[in-house]
């Protein structure tokens, strides 16, 4: 008995037909949307207490950690920070009872912390480089990169108190905004 070679001849079709072009074909534009997480935030410690001194002193201490955080998702996310202070005040905020604004220095310090692509720069890196925050100043700025950053610093506060200064407890409101 003879076999025929039957499967053969069905491989062969099977082969051709998968390789032929097809009858038609169309394309399908797809589209899609990436959305911002949030927008820029910035966080601060609700309440700071820097320590105490005497007329004629100085005192100092950190603020606690500040952060901006930036999920505008943007090519180009720059922002900055800014700080300002209130006056210090006691009792009826009499001359005696108030710590000008003029007597309040800021300094920034490097960055605790960041993330994201870009530059991040200290408004006031060390110490030696403090400022009056009686008007706004730049706290802290992010400049290049693309998408999501953050940036979280420790600042410390520096309160000069005058000659003529009562006893107290003084409170003032330093307020950091982003921009």
């Amino acid at each position: 008995m003879r076999k025929r070679p039957i499967s053969a001849a069905f491989v062969g079709v099977a082969a051709s037909a998968a390789l032929a072009a097809p009858a038609a074909a169309e394309d399908t534009t797809v589209t899609l949307t990436v959305n911002a997480a949030g927008g820029l935030q910035i966080t601060v410690p609700a309440t700071a207490n820097i320590g105490q001194g005497t007329e004629n002193s100085t005192v100092s201490g950190q603020l606690g950690p500040v952060t901006v955080l930036d999920q505008r998702g943007s090519l180009t996310p720059n922002w900055a920070a800014t700080v300002i202070s209130t006056d210090f005040v006691t009792g009826g905020g009499t001359s005696g009872e108030t710590i000008p604004n003029i007597n309040v220095r800021y300094w920034s310090g490097p960055a605790t912390a960041t993330a994201g692509s870009g530059t991040f720069t200290p408004g006031q890196p060390s110490s030696p480089d403090q400022v009056i925050i009686n008007v706004p100043r730049t706290a802290f700025s992010h400049t290049g990169g693309t998408g999501n950053n953050f940036a979280t610093w420790n600042p410390t506060l520096v309160v000069d108190i005058p000659v003529g200064t009562v006893a107290g407890t003084y409170t003032g409101t330093v307020t950091h905004s982003a921009f």
